[in-house]
């Protein structure tokens, strides 16, 4: 067996990690990235000699890890990161996604964008400035998107003498504010990214810690991939009739599982129409099988023939989710322009598409102090507030406490297919939720 196969037969066996990274500016992400790929040997030995050489030019002895992530050319010359930079690597225990996010505020769209399909966010802190309102705004833009695990990396401990005082009250602080916004996981790491304390090898300048390092706590998070358990939903993308000799009468709905499993012989519902039928055959990968879980691409059959297309959504009929017009939700708003009170866009949900109108805009967010400005009017790059939509077609839309797939939306500018407005339906912080459903006593987020 070749040194290849074993390496791919290995990937097959490992869970894949998705996560991002956050903190503000000048705390050191990209300089913790950057140490997390080199230490944990995900460098290639050409992409190490490029950094080498540029720190050299810059008159550095010791090669600028923050290099590896900092690809554009204004990021190096700023010493900031701009855009999200996607990194892969994988170790034996694990293959991870790496999204490494903006920390100014400037830039606050792009760790939306970076954090919505993260399951673990890290977010940095510079141990000598503790908690700073920066720190606040990336730790409610992971509650709002309902990221499942948080990591307080409180960096440049060495700057401190490697103190556990200022260690344990920053951690305090920071976990006190992330538990008021209902995240359900904060594990506190001190490190020293650029001295490779905690990052992938244990310190020798803090014994009084006794957790485990990033690497490690990256590598054994539990993370669950198992969709079946949730509310199961269909988005039909395509509709197959082929019409020929072989399969004169054959008509399949194909698409991807967005959550949950159907059976053949389970009744369910086509929204928005609200016709009911039975799945008479499901087929993946050419062949027919009795069930079918998400994420797999199938297609499904039904007894009867009823008009099902594209954007439609197929679900149990005990379970299916409401229909309506009014959308309400919180948003963050990733264009330059202004998204007004009575603007008309597109808002796309899963596979369909919707002409719509903005109601209503009820409020806009202050993150670093969670208060509400009330009937601001118009949101503006960057800011995360909320609103009310009204859509042409009924949608069939989940809450996104309920279901980050189903549950969140876009709008789009319908003049020239400019991305607006990325949307989250349904109540703002986890712990808004917890109170509008008090009998709901999972403390869990359904994903």
């Amino acid at each position: 067996m070749t040194d290849l196969t074993q390496h791919a037969e290995q990937l097959s066996t490992t869970t894949l990690l998705r996560f991002a990274t956050a903190g503000s500016v000048d705390d050191g992400k990209s300089t913790l990235v950057g140490r997390l790929l080199h230490d944990s040997k995900s460098v290639l030995t050409d992409q190490l000699e490029a950094v080498e050489h540029a720190s050299r030019s810059r008159g550095q002895e010791a090669p600028d890890l923050a290099l590896l992530t900092d690809g554009l050319r204004a990021e190096r010359e700023q010493g900031i990161t701009i855009d999200v930079a996607y990194r892969y690597f994988a170790t034996p225990r694990r293959r991870f996604i790496l999204a490494d996010t903006p920390g100014h505020v400037q830039y606050t769209r792009n760790m939306v964008t970076g954090a919505s399909t993260a399951e673990l966010a890290v977010v940095l802190v510079d141990a000598r400035n503790g908690v700073v309102e920066q720190t606040r705004r990336h730790a409610a833009v992971a509650a709002l998107l309902r990221v499942p695990h948080v990591v307080l990396a409180v960096n440049k401990m060495d700057l401190v003498d490697y103190a556990e005082p200022v260690f344990a009250a920053i951690a305090e602080e920071f976990t006190a504010y992330a538990a008021s916004l209902g995240v359900p996981e904060i594990t506190a790491i001190p490190i020293s990214a650029l001295a490779g304390d905690n990052v992938v090898e244990p310190s020798a300048h803090m014994d009084w810690y006794g957790g485990p390092t990033v690497l490690e706590h990256l590598e054994t998070v539990p993370v669950s991939h198992d969709l079946t358990g949730c509310h199961a939903r269909f988005p039909v993308q395509y509709v197959i009739r082929p019409q020929t000799a072989e399969h004169p009468d054959y008509r399949g709905y194909a698409g991807q599982i967005a959550a949950g499993a159907f059976r053949v012989g389970e009744t369910v519902t086509v929204l928005p129409s609200g016709r009911t039928s039975t799945i008479a055959g499901i087929d993946a990968l050419g062949e027919s099988v009795d069930i079918a879980w998400a994420p797999q691409s199938v297609t499904v059959r039904l007894a009867d023939d009823i008009d099902v297309s594209r954007g439609d959504l197929i679900a149990p009929a005990d379970d299916a989710p409401t229909v309506t017009q009014d959308v309400e939700a919180t948003v963050c708003h990733v264009a330059d322009q202004p998204l007004v009170v009575g603007q008309r866009v597109l808002l796309k949900h899963t596979t369909r598409t919707v002409k719509a109108i903005v109601k209503d805009i009820p409020s806009r967010l202050t993150l670093d102090d969670l208060s509400q400005h009330p009937a601001p009017g118009r949101l503006v790059a960057n800011d995360i507030g909320r609103v009310v939509v009204r859509t042409a077609e009924p949608l069939a839309l989940d809450a996104y406490a309920d279901s980050r797939r189903t549950g969140s939306f876009l709008l789009i500018d319908p003049a020239d297919g400019t991305t607006l407005t990325a949307g989250m339906a349904g109540a703002s912080f986890a712990a808004a939720a917890a109170a509008d459903d008090a009998a709901d006593d999972d403390a869990e987020w359904d994903f």
